[in-house]
């Protein structure tokens, strides 16, 4: 079986200024490159990313995928492989099967690409990343870059506790590497 990492895209890997969906407003969060190079021999990645801009008639999928295929080249470059990116398009009126909190496409892998779970970690800035790593079984780590910092009283609200905070994505993936057999 293969253990997997779930990366949230705005405001964990990429800046979040809101609606990111352009590859002129493309800016990797410091560190991303390094705390992936740690990774990736050891996990595969996966990117799951909510859209609602795209439900909410803001811009098209085809910007989205535009934006992630700028993204993986510059991953590919780095010697860095995104197995897959799952776009949730949908707004959170939709109550569609897809978007986070929801666990739709960590099954996906799970079937798709042999992943145990339990070996399998999710990285997120808000707390629905977290409570999706909570509802499929992985272990979950919470980033103050983001949103972060500004909703970290959301985890306590919706009564979500992340195994592990993080400053930001490089501390998260040391964590996991001190913490990989951690079951």
């Amino acid at each position: 079986m293969n253990n997997a990492i779930y990366l949230d895209r705005d405001g964990t890997l990429n800046q979040d200024d809101g609606y990111v969906h352009k590859i002129k407003n493309f800016q990797l969060l410091p560190d991303v490159l390094d705390a992936l190079k740690l990774l990736k021999n050891d996990f595969k990645l996966f990117i799951i990313t909510n859209q609602s801009g795209i439900g909410r008639g803001y811009f098209g999928i085809e910007d989205v995928k535009k934006f992630n295929n700028h993204m993986i080249k510059e991953f590919k470059k780095e010697g860095i492989k995104i197995e897959e990116v799952y776009i949730c398009p949908h707004n959170p009126d939709k109550k569609c099967d897809c978007r986070k909190p929801n666990i739709k496409f960590i099954k996906e892998t799970e079937r798709e690409f042999n992943i145990d779970l339990k070996s399998s970690w999710v990285i997120g800035d808000l707390y629905t990343d977290i409570k999706m790593g909570k509802n499929s079984g992985c272990k979950t780590i919470y980033v103050l870059t983001g949103h972060g910092k500004y909703r970290k009283n959301q985890l306590e609200e919706n009564g979500i506790i992340p195994d592990f905070i993080c400053e930001n994505i490089l501390e998260a993936a040391k964590t996991i590497i001190q913490n990989k057999n951690l079951n």
